[in-house]
């Protein structure tokens, strides 16, 4: 069986991926064949005796931008896979927030490479020449996207077949159905008079899963009234069984 997906990480910093690639289920689904990662220093793709890879930026300014000739250099020399070119990212503040949904559609793709900033920021040409999708993890600023890149690896790896031991485990996990997780326990029964709740113990599917809806939903609303706002201006079905239900609202 051939891989789901190749990754190609692009960075300045190699070495930081080592401990995410030889741990958890990236190592898993390595060793399984689901995915094949690949490392590229951009060091690699210049060409004066210093390696430079950043220079002070035209007009002025505080800090060093990325050059653009060792990036499209290192993008260019990523081998292509035989139907389509990989889908380009650029890890940036300035992106667009990255989400389960986009990393739904990525773990589709078959070949994926990640661009990982470092300095000031990139040469504006990097992204007008390649135009890589731009995604952000979060608003605050990072030292370098490699953080960002490996956030993104993890979260497309374990949606691929067969990553998870138990593959019905990204269905009912944070974001998956729009909202966040349910309440969930495990042995002891009762701890520091602290009881799992009853129902959870029942046997009575059907009653389970409406806690778990239940649960769910009240922690969104308490935590992310926006993901609730957005779920249910999407599941107007849920909003009418919940007229006839113990279901919120």
């Amino acid at each position: 069986m051939g891989f789901f997906v190749r990754i190609d990480i692009l960075t300045l910093f190699p070495a930081m991926f080592r401990g995410m690639l030889d741990s958890s289920i990236v190592r898993i689904a390595i060793e399984k064949k689901l995915a094949d990662v690949r490392l590229s220093n951009v060091r690699n793709f210049t060409y004066d005796r210093h390696r430079s890879v950043d220079d002070t930026p035209y007009g002025g300014g505080p800090g060093m931008l990325l050059r653009p000739e060792p990036i499209f250099r290192a993008v260019e020399a990523i081998a292509w896979t035989e139907h389509t070119a990989p889908e380009l990212l650029l890890m940036t503040p300035q992106g667009e927030p990255f989400t389960q949904h986009i990393a739904q559609q990525l773990s589709l793709k078959k070949h994926i490479a990640i661009i990982c900033g470092h300095y000031e920021g990139f040469d504006e040409r990097i992204r007008i020449g390649l135009k890589p999708w731009e995604i952000s993890i979060g608003d605050y600023v990072l030292s370098g996207g490699e953080i960002p890149a490996m956030a993104i690896i993890d979260a497309i790896i374990r949606l691929l077949p067969g990553a998870l031991g138990d593959q019905q485990s990204p269905e009912s996990e944070s974001f998956q159905n729009g909202l966040l997780e349910y309440a969930q326990y495990t042995k002891p029964i009762v701890w520091r008079d602290m009881p799992v709740p009853e129902v959870l113990s029942s046997g009575h599917h059907q009653k389970i899963r409406d806690w778990q809806f239940r649960s769910a939903y009240e922690r969104t609303l308490a935590r992310r009234p926006d993901l609730l706002e957005k779920f249910l201006q999407k599941n107007s079905q849920v909003l009418d069984k919940s007229k006839n239900t113990s279901f919120p609202p």
